[in-house]
């Protein structure tokens, strides 16, 4: 969420700066933007992270299940 924010306010600060000739806004708007959208990019990585990390833990655990009802067979 926050760098959907940030690439937003980077947005306006580059229609402002380049409405009004402040070459400083526009670079720093897309300053901005850039950094939001790295966050955005970001936040996927980590989410995709936490999603394979959850996989392989239930993995793990019904491994170590089935390992253990085999132990109580014997």
């Amino acid at each position: 969420m926050a760098g959907k924010i940030e690439k937003s306010k980077g947005k306006v600060k580059v229609a402002v700066g380049s409405l009004t000739g402040n070459k400083e806004l526009e670079s720093e708007g897309k300053i901005d933007r850039r950094t939001g959208e790295a966050k955005e990019k970001i936040g996927r990585v980590k989410r995709k992270v936490e999603g394979t990390a959850e996989k392989a833990e239930r993995k793990a655990t019904k491994a170590i299940d089935k390992a253990g009802d085999a132990a109580r067979r014997k």
